[in-house]
């Protein structure tokens, strides 16, 4: 896998270069120390991943993805100092299409082999996704027999519960839930889960951030939670989030190598299992094929299920996946979908 490195500091740029060549795989295709010269680089030889500083001067990491991603779009992993002082930025990079973000090791740290090995997961990851790392796990269900043992002891679902609409998103996704959930009333009754793949030290930032763009309470999902009426939750850690049999909410690890965490297909999947009554999901924007089957579980189940077009997407691929295999509905632009998830909530049976 050919990798770019955009940063102005000449320490890090040496760092991330001997994180990158220590995997035998992985080439560096160019070294850009500002903006522009990224820009330009991309445009004459677009790498396969480009591992992007957030704050530089002139041209901060923002505004490069924002124009790689128009003029010569590849994968782009955002790679801070900071992660919760620059959040806003991050969420608004993300919005134009940048992938993840992890921090930037630190040289002669305690951490610093645990920030590297957090880097090359990600890398890693991030490869599979776009098809240049072949995965490592075995062609299995995405529930293991072993997790749906544990799942099937516990309660069984209460008789009353509302209405339930599942969000799937990733590259662009950000962006793309804020402008949802803004147009939503504060007395909309269903209940709201969001899969968005983001690592678990974004995950608290984005809720907050999130909360602030729509009149819902936005929050984390935690280990017993129970699915409410005008609340939305987000799945919040690098594990999978999945539906019991009692209808509360968990965490799990399996599949551990599936490269999409929290996966989309994994929550899916329980809420299919579990979920007696019907409901809507949604597939936004991203990179890859997570979601498409799960949709298609639940579309076979009676939901109504959407996938976002692709005139409105940052990366038309989740959703695309999901069209070809026939698990959407309907295909709606962004600024359709608000307001059909208010139309058909009150006629969830």
């Amino acid at each position: 896998m050919r990798i770019a490195i955009v940063n102005d500091t000449v320490m890090i740029v040496e760092m991330l270069r001997r994180v990158v060549t220590s995997v035998p795989s992985y080439d560096i295709a160019w070294v850009a120390y500002d903006g522009k010269s990224a820009i330009a680089y991309c445009a004459k030889d677009t790498p396969d991943l480009i591992l992007m500083d957030m704050i530089m001067p002139e041209m901060d990491g923002v505004e490069v993805t924002r124009i790689i991603m128009q003029q010569s779009p590849c994968a782009i992993l955002i790679v801070t100092a900071d992660i919760k002082k620059n959040s806003a930025k991050v969420f608004e990079a993300m919005g134009h299409g940048a992938l993840d973000v992890v921090s930037t090791p630190i040289m002669g740290i305690s951490q610093d082999e645990k920030l590297n090995h957090a880097l090359l997961k990600t890398i890693g990851s991030i490869g599979i996704i776009i098809g240049r790392v072949e995965p490592q796990w075995p062609s299995a269900k995405l529930v293991s027999n072993r997790e749906k043992s544990v799942l099937n002891k516990l309660s069984y679902p209460p008789r009353h519960f509302p209405p339930l609409i599942v969000m799937g998103a990733s590259t662009g996704g950000p962006k793309a839930l804020a402008h949802i959930l803004s147009e939503l009333p504060p007395n909309f009754e269903a209940s709201i889960v969001i899969i968005q793949h983001v690592d678990l030290q974004f995950s608290s930032g984005l809720a907050k951030w999130l909360d602030e763009q729509t009149p819902l309470c936005v929050m984390l999902a935690s280990e017993g939670d129970r699915l409410q009426g005008s609340k939305v939750l987000l799945a919040g850690t690098n594990d999978h989030l999945v539906l019991r049999p009692n209808l509360t909410l968990t965490y799990t690890k399996e599949p551990q190598d599936y490269p999409y965490r929290p996966s989309i297909d994994v929550f899916c999947e329980s809420v299919a299992q579990y979920w007696s009554r019907k409901g809507m999901a949604v597939l936004l924007t991203g990179m890859g094929r997570d979601g498409a089957m799960g949709l298609k579980k639940l579309r076979r189940r009676g939901w109504h299920t959407i996938a976002q077009n692709q005139q409105t997407c940052v990366v038309y691929g989740m959703p695309k996946a999901a069209i070809e295999m026939g698990s959407a509905t309907e295909v709606l632009s962004l600024s359709e979908i608000a307001s059909t998830l208010i139309k058909r909530v009150t006629h969830i049976p």
